[in-house]
């Protein structure tokens, strides 16, 4: 988070670039800053105001849910104060409070004005400070939020895998040492192999077995490290300091030791040691000895704890070995040392399925088992037939407990082969588990399942339907217009209508489980076999839900779905073939008119199918480099020339799809358009259609011309004037020689943004054609409005055009009208000769259609219109 000395700057801006007083507050309604903007205006401010109606502002911010920015007018016509809150997890914990005088002169000045303030602003400059302030502050907030999540995150999930990794490293060192108690070797091999063992998983550099004399004046090392332990070689010496009492010793790095002690560590070259006695019929006969020679060590509780048990194998051992002849003892020692392991112990014969032996931590955990006699069947179901020994997950459910389990045979103190079974409880790790994965199968913003988790449950309900023989159904919900709300009242009103959806749907009886956010605003509910006796229910109160308006921005909103329904097992067991069809079924809802329910049919699923189809087609062919899209040429002829000469060409494209092939425009341009990929195709063929005309006006045609088409959707992007500009440069071809078609329907449909922006692309030097002229209602009307340079008649005039009198005379009245405001006319849909001829003595120059030729690719094109000519 920001400190004071940055938001002070920060708010500093805000207050200089609107002219504004503003400061802000914490949650507890402290000042967190000075007040921004001139020292006087903000006291004469105070005055006129005064305290009480900021609190008031701070207190109304606070209480509500739902408001994070709020203006108010003053007693002054001029005067207005707000209140901007940055909220967590929807509590407030900053707010701005801004003042601001309204210029007088953008007023009405009837009212209370107030006067004598040296800044003064509009009221869109004191609105756009707040939404940048808010905007700018919650991505703050927000993002310094995400990194303490993550790092909270990160540093759970490290400590959570070092600690899984030091526990089975612990359960497999002390299960290996555990067996080394029944092993028949002598006992100096034995304890080596404990100690190589206890020192791997302690990691320490030296470890002894120190046995005393019979006097305790002299000790020796029996088994461990020879060349640098305490000490070397086989030979007994007077008893070092580091053995001297009955009592644990530990030293760390650092730890205050007596002189004598600390004297001989230096001499021995000793940073750290752990000195364990091993105790024999009430006297201690041996230590365990671990020491760190060239490293600083602060033992851990679990480390000293792990040391003990080791010390207390071992003296197991070394009793077994003096009682070898009473398996009594052996067998008292051996329960003594597995009651203290910190792992469920159980033990059974292999061939009569008796059991042998269990520590008292099985017998308090699995009192009902052993006693019900079902502990085998337990233990069996989490190992493979047949196994003989491994690691592997036990899951007690009806505990709700889960466990490691390491399975393995032995040799048990009388000799008979026994399967030895160590449990570790590790419940705990598995519900953070669950936990870690609960959170990557539920969606942020609303809280509702998302995809993932829809497709692993569809998965399981589609199994539990065909096992118990009834079906379920899945419901796709999509919000219809959704975009307008988002675009209208803010991205912030968009994600309070999406979370009281889906709190909404959360509480219909029967699915309160089995809601999902597929993503953007669409919901899928999947209605499980038990609830499907209720399925209309369920669909009529989804529909009530949306028949209510929805109280957004202090106002009523109505927001309506389309959804589509199936049903499994009956149209399908496969997941994504499921939803799949009910995305279908809910396109056909939203194609018949919204806001209406549609079931999953065979008759809808060939047209909807291959309109999925198309979509994911196409949005491959554009992430291709439109290589897919091809531009076609039709030439564009003079007819008033000698020999009817080419002039140009409008350039057409065509989809030729790898899966479908050719694709009508009529079938493909509208889908670009509702995918909104109509702006990038567009502006992929004015930038081939620029190029092509470059060539050949380079290449002996300085006189050719193109003509590219632009949609509503392309026109209406508010950087088209950047995206031509940007054209132009770089592929560098004459602005004169480039002519963009629009619709005469569109340009009269918004007649002052038309004008405006049709303006500045003719101010880049490229012409205008006003496409399908005579088709709108008010042509007449508004051809003297449009900045144009040709008028393209619509080819409906052309086909009856040589028995018509009617068309005749439309294109000769049209011709002259082109000829008085000074632009050209071209007659697109010539066919026949007898049409061509009409036009003679009409005023007539330019005219396309297939009499002359049809659409060809640019390699045709100048075969035909280039090379040639220039032969």
């Amino acid at each position: 988070m920001m400190d004071k000395a940055d938001v002070q700057k920060m708010q500093d801006g805000f207050a200089g670039l609107a002219d504004i007083l503003i400061f802000c507050v914490d949650e507890d309604g402290k000042n967190l800053t000075g007040v921004s903007g001139d020292a006087s205006d903000a006291k004469k401010m105070m005055q006129l105001i005064g305290k009480q109606q900021l609190i008031r502002m701070y207190d109304r911010i606070c209480a509500s849910s739902m408001e994070d920015q709020i203006v108010e007018d003053t007693e002054y016509s001029n005067v207005k104060i707000a209140a901007v809150a940055v909220r967590a997890e929807s509590k407030p914990i900053l707010c701005w409070l801004a003042c601001c005088v309204l210029d007088i002169e953008n007023l009405d000045k009837t009212g209370k004005c107030a006067a004598g303030f040296s800044k003064v602003t509009t009221e869109e400059k004191f609105y756009q400070a707040l939404d940048l302030m808010r905007m700018w502050m919650s991505g703050v907030v927000e993002a310094a939020r995400g990194r303490q999540e993550a790092e909270a995150q990160s540093r759970r999930s490290r400590y959570s895998e070092t600690e899984m990794g030091q526990a089975l490293k612990r359960t497999e060192t002390m299960t290996y040492i555990v067996q080394l108690l029944v092993g028949n070797e002598p006992f100096e091999e034995l304890a080596s192999k404990t100690l190589g063992a206890s020192q791997d998983y302690l990691h320490v550099e030296t470890a002894q077995l120190i046995r005393l004399s019979v006097d305790g004046a002299y000790a020796d090392a029996i088994a461990g490290s020879a060349e640098n332990g305490v000490i070397a070689g086989k030979e007994a010496v007077p008893r070092p300091p580091v053995v001297q009492n009955d009592k644990n010793l530990i030293v760390s790095s650092g730890t205050v030791v007596s002189p004598h002690l600390r004297e001989y560590m230096t001499e021995k070259g000793l940073a750290a040691f752990l000195s364990i006695p091993i105790l024999i019929r009430g006297g201690v006969a041996m230590y365990l000895f671990f020491g760190e020679m060239s490293r600083d060590r602060v033992w851990k509780m679990e480390e000293v704890k792990f040391a003990t048990d080791v010390a207390k194998i071992l003296q197991s051992m070394l009793e077994r070995r003096i009682a070898r002849n009473s398996m009594a003892s052996s067998y008292k020692s051996l329960t003594e040392i597995l009651n203290m392991v910190g792992s469920c112990v159980y033990i059974r014969d292999i061939e009569t399925d008796e059991v042998l032996f269990t520590n008292e931590l099985l017998k308090f955990n699995f009192e009902q088992e052993l006693k019900q006699g079902t502990l085998n069947a337990l233990l069996d179901e989490a190992r493979p037939l047949g196994v003989r020994e491994g690691f592997y997950e036990l899951q007690h459910m009806a505990r709700k407990r889960w466990y490691d389990m390491h399975y393995k045979y032995i040799d048990w103190v009388d000799g008979r082969k026994v399967a030895f079974c160590a449990l570790y409880d590790i419940t705990d790790k598995k519900l953070y588990q669950r936990k870690i994965e609960q959170q990557a199968y539920t969606d942020f913003l609303t809280g509702l399942y998302n995809r993932m988790c829809c497709e692993r449950d569809l998965a399981m309900q589609i199994e539990h339907a065909k096992l118990e023989k009834r079906p379920g159904g899945l419901l796709y919900l999509d919000l219809d217009d959704f975009k307008h709300i988002n675009d209208g009242l803010g991205h912030q009103y968009g994600d309070v209508l999406l979370k009281s959806i889906s709190s909404s749907l959360q509480r219909i009886e029967g699915i309160r489980n089995s809601c999902y956010r597929m993503g953007g605003d669409e919901f899928v509910i999947i209605v499980p076999p038990e609830s499907f006796e209720r399925f209309d229910e369920i669909t009529e109160e989804i529909k009530a839900i949306f028949a209510k308006p929805w109280f957004l921005k202090d106002a009523d909103y109505y927001c309506t779905m389309s959804m589509g329904i199936c049903h499994f097992p009956e149209n399908g067991e496969d997941v994504q073939d499921l939803i799949k069809k009910a995305d279908i079924a809910m396109y056909e809802a939203k194609k018949t008119g919204k806001n209406r329910v549609a079931k999953y049919s065979d008759n809808i699923s060939s047209t909807s199918g291959k309109r999925l189809d198309m979509e994911k087609n196409m949005r491959n062919a554009t992430s291709d480099g439109y290589k897919e899209f091809e531009v076609y040429y039709q030439p564009i002829i003079d007819i008033q020339k000698p020999d009817t000469p080419c002039t140009g060409a409008e350039a057409l494209v065509r989809w030729n799809s790898v899966a479908f092939g050719f694709i009508p425009p009529s079938d493909f341009i509208p889908l670009a358009e509702y995918l909104g990929l109509i702006n990038p195709i567009g502006n992929h063929v004015l930038r081939e259609a620029c190029k092509a005309c470059k060539y050949w006006n380079d290449n002996g045609h300085p006189e050719y011309k193109v003509n590219v088409n632009l949609s509503v959707v392309q026109l209406l992007q508010t950087d088209i004037v950047d995206i031509v500009k940007r054209t132009l440069e770089e592929t560098g071809v004459n602005p004169r020689n480039l002519t963009l078609e629009v619709t005469e329907s569109l340009a009269i449909n918004d007649m002052e943004r038309m004008k405006e922006i049709l303006n500045s692309i003719r101010a880049l030097g490229a012409r205008i054609a006003l496409d399908d002229f005579g088709t709108g209602y008010s042509s007449l009307n508004h051809i003297r409005e449009i900045p144009l340079d040709v008028i393209k008649v619509d080819q409906s005039f052309v086909s009856e055009l040589a028995e018509d009198s009617y068309s005749q005379s439309f294109i000769k009245m049209v011709a002259e009208l082109a000829g008085a405001i000074g632009v050209s006319i071209c007659i697109e849909g010539i066919e026949t000769w007898e049409q061509y001829k009409v036009l003679e003595g009409m005023q007539v120059r330019l005219v396309q259609g297939y009499y002359f030729d049809r659409p060809m690719p640019r390699e045709r094109f100048e075969e035909k219109y280039l090379v040639s000519d220039a032969e």
